[in-house]
């Protein structure tokens, strides 16, 4: 089946739009752009600079995809958004292109979805099966691992990574990693427990889930070191693969500085 194309919308003749492809009225398509089989743009879509765009996705209204990185000290280098499948992206969502402080790229996975005004700054990394709420606004150079869902209106600090199969509250302000596996919210943001509702749903059985809840104790709770906690976790047979998974998160976090992994590196 041909792309369809509304006559209002303006797309540049060097675009690429694969088959069955939608371009809703009033569209905006750059010259560098590439939008996926059966990708539906609903209207007053801006896809502009280099942007690709994968197979299935859902486009709503007066959404941004490939603007000029908000960052003073860019230089306006060539960089690129790379969206996956089967993401549904809702009204009025911005999402800006890398710069050249890291690999030039602002890319975001596949099975997503960002609710109605999310934005996503350059060189941020958006893995799969993500929920973002409404209003919720990722800084630059931000990182998000599988399976997160962020609530509504939750500011995300520059370079912070937010740990895979973990949930943020609405309304939270996120200044430091997230760890994996945990739920975490408020000003400042605090780890109230494990995502176990998600992570049962995932599969995860109870006793992987007890092991994990052991670990959130003593980590959190009881305010043990990693070290003391590892060596606590070891004698209870209780380092299982998910345990494990948020211990290496916590001991690359504590490498970093103001509570983030990435960025500056603390001096040893």
């Amino acid at each position: 089946m041909l792309c369809r194309i509304a006559k209002s919308a303006r797309v540049d003749p060097r675009a690429f739009l694969d088959e069955d492809a939608d371009i809703g009225p009033s569209c905006v398509i750059g010259p560098e752009v590439r939008v996926g089989r059966g990708t539906r743009l609903s209207s007053h879509v801006c896809l502009l600079g280099a942007v690709e765009l994968g197979e299935f996705n859902t486009v709503g209204s007066f959404v941004a995809i490939g603007g000029d990185p908000q960052d003073l000290s860019d230089h306006r280098s060539p960089t690129r958004v790379e969206i996956g499948d089967h993401n549904m992206i809702a009204e009025r969502v911005t999402i800006h292109r890398g710069t050249e402080k890291e690999d030039g790229l602002t890319r975001i996975g596949s099975h997503n979805r960002f609710d109605d005004g999310v934005h996503v700054a350059h060189d941020c990394k958006i893995a799969d099966r993500i929920s973002i709420g409404i209003g919720s606004m990722l800084a630059g150079h931000v990182h998000v691992e599988s399976d997160v869902k962020i609530s509504e209106k939750v500011g995300v600090h520059q370079f912070v990574t937010v740990g895979g199969g973990s949930f943020i509250g609405g309304h939270s302000k996120i200044t430091q990693d997230v760890p994996c596996y945990m739920r975490v919210e408020g000003n400042p943001p605090i780890v109230r427990g494990i995502n176990g509702r998600a992570l049962k749903a995932k599969g995860w059985s109870g006793e992987s889930l007890a092991a994990l809840r052991e670990a959130h104790r003593l980590i959190f709770v009881v305010r043990m070191n990693i070290g003391q906690a590892a060596t606590l976790l070891d004698d209870q047979d209780l380092l299982t693969p998910g345990v494990l998974t948020v211990l290496k998160f916590l001991e690359s976090q504590q490498e970093g500085r103001l509570g983030r992994a990435r960025g500056p590196r603390k001096e040893r």
